[in-house]
């Protein structure tokens, strides 16, 4: 039986935060990639906005793993990961064009297991082949101003609707709108198309239909908000999973070949990360 994206991406994504010093804490979003290192060995990268720990001064960051316990229960459990090294250096690679980064972590090896293969990251024909455009649904998961779902840390499932057209190709239009509210915290989360999204956008809706149209994809992750006069529009703007290929194959080799696509912001584009801190 193949499972529904929804679920497995919740059990991949993961909030990273980092605190002031001051009582509040920079929070974002990340999730987990399952990619081949250098070796060919599997590996686990974490995969967020640039600005996410850009915005992060510090050289260590937090990474809110969740424990399941014998009983049944969970259990939040931050762990430290380094981001700078001692000269405050990047440890992470980043796109050279788009907000998006990546570094490869030591996970649990729950997590590890929990990390989702590369090949759910969308590609131009992707939106074509499940037939998904302009007022199709999409669902995100991140920590609003911190928030999680749950005192076990799992993050806000929410959907909103593609509220811009056309969506590809990637090198034409980088980004593409997403209609629900944003909120500091969820930049870097996955924005995807569910099993169960995917299955109703086909012309057959039956059970049959939906193995066929597969399990869903990674449409992209959210980088920014859009605002107008200092007012929140209520819309996101989701990087497209293209670039996040492209930022794990720079992370296996910097001189891979990265997409040159037009890095001007869209009209009113804010950075949906914490740039107002989270107060603990």
């Amino acid at each position: 039986m193949v499972m529904d994206l929804a679920v497995e991406l919740i059990q991949a994504t993961v909030q990273l935060e980092q605190p002031l010093g001051d009582g509040t804490r920079t929070v974002g979003t990340g999730f987990l990639i399952s990619a081949p290192g250098p070796d060919g060995q599997p590996r686990t990268v974490l995969v967020t906005a640039n600005h996410v720990f850009q915005k992060m001064p510090g050289a260590n960051a937090r990474i809110g793993y969740r424990i399941s316990n014998a009983d049944g229960s969970w259990s939040y459990s931050p762990q430290p990961l380094k981001i700078r090294d001692g000269e405050g250096r990047e440890l992470w690679t980043h796109h050279p064009g788009r907000d998006v980064a990546a570094i490869s972590i030591k996970a649990p090896p729950e997590f590890a297991k929990a990390a989702l293969p590369q090949d759910y990251l969308a590609a131009d024909e992707t939106f074509a082949q499940y037939k998904v455009g302009a007022g199709d649904e999409m669902m995100a998961l991140g920590f609003p101003r911190g928030l999680s779902a749950n005192a076990a840390g799992f993050p806000i499932l929410r959907s909103g609707r593609v509220a811009s057209y056309p969506l590809a190709p990637a090198k034409v239009f980088p980004t593409f709108l997403l209609d629900f509210s944003v909120f500091p915290g969820n930049s870097g989360g996955p924005v995807f198309v569910s099993r169960t999204v995917a299955a109703m956008a086909a012309s057959d809706t039956s059970t049959d239909s939906a193995a066929a149209v597969g399990p869903g994809f990674i449409a992209g992750l959210l980088t920014q908000q859009v605002e107008l006069n200092n007012e929140r529009l209520e819309i996101g703007i989701v990087t497209h999973a293209k670039f996040i290929r492209e930022t794990i194959a720079l992370l296996q080799n910097p001189f891979a070949p990265a997409t040159v696509a037009d890095t001007t912001p869209a009209p009113g584009a804010k950075a949906a990360s914490a740039e107002e801190a989270a107060r603990d």
